[in-house]
């Protein structure tokens, strides 16, 4: 199935609506049949943002989605962004900001806690979830270093599995912050992190090709690994 879109993909999640959500410029449902679309989420949320990067679901199927408040590597000064909810009914809420360089988000098994990459800032986030799905103020879940963090993915014991951007490997961490593991990875970019196959223990892991030794160098490697994944919600707001 190949479904049109613009350049650039920031995020995609599956929708309860036979269809899928893709950020980037915006958040905006697509039908899988390619007969219906429409927007979820846009830059005049505030009037710092250009566009979105990654997103997620809770386990009711709200989407937390991280704004942009600068166009990467365009060579322009870096501008904070903000973390927005939509809500089930479409509503959007605006949670938290300061966010230099906003990636991965993902909810702890029991959907109490949601971390949340800033690269640029060079930090993990944690947010306590509220019961009407916002959130408490941000606290450091770890500080990172040799590389910045990119995606991440939540495994079913709690521990995050973060992709280093220029640091040429996946980092795990129990739910303490304390560092279990890292994933060598072959090429320094490395971008995301997903859980598949049929029991959640096969890590995708997807890189870009900055840094490597050519221009079109981006993969993505299978891993297999002792813990499973979480799945992830589908989306389930309104659409218009």
């Amino acid at each position: 199935m190949i479904l049109q879109h613009r350049k650039g993909i920031g995020g995609i999640v599956l929708h309860e609506k036979n269809g899928i959500v893709v950020g980037g410029r915006n958040l905006s449902y697509k039908s899988f049949k390619g007969d219906s679309s429409s927007i979820l989420l846009d830059v005049d949320v505030t009037k710092e943002a250009v566009g979105f990067n990654d997103f997620t679901t809770d386990d009711m199927g709200r989407i937390y989605a991280g704004s942009l408040g600068f166009v990467v590597f365009d060579g322009g000064d870096p501008k904070p962004g903000h973390l927005h909810m939509i809500d089930l009914d479409g509503s959007i809420h605006t949670l938290s900001d300061g966010v230099m360089l906003t990636n991965g988000l993902g909810f702890s098994p029991d959907n109490k806690r949601l971390f949340h990459s800033d690269a640029r800032g060079g930090v993990v986030r944690v947010y306590d979830v509220l019961e009407d799905g916002k959130l408490s103020p941000w606290q450091a879940f770890v500080y990172t270093k040799d590389g910045h963090a990119d995606g991440l993915a939540i495994a079913a014991d709690g521990s995050v599995w973060i992709a280093m951007a220029y640091g040429s490997r996946v980092d795990v961490f129990e739910q303490d912050g304390k560092l279990r593991q890292s994933i060598p990875v072959p090429l320094p970019m490395v971008t995301s992190v997903c859980f598949g196959g049929a029991d959640l223990r096969d890590l995708y892991i997807v890189t870009g090709s900055r840094g490597g030794p050519s221009e079109n160098c981006g993969s993505i490697y299978k891993v297999r690994v002792d813990v499973p994944g979480l799945p992830i919600k589908k989306a389930n707001v309104k659409l218009e």
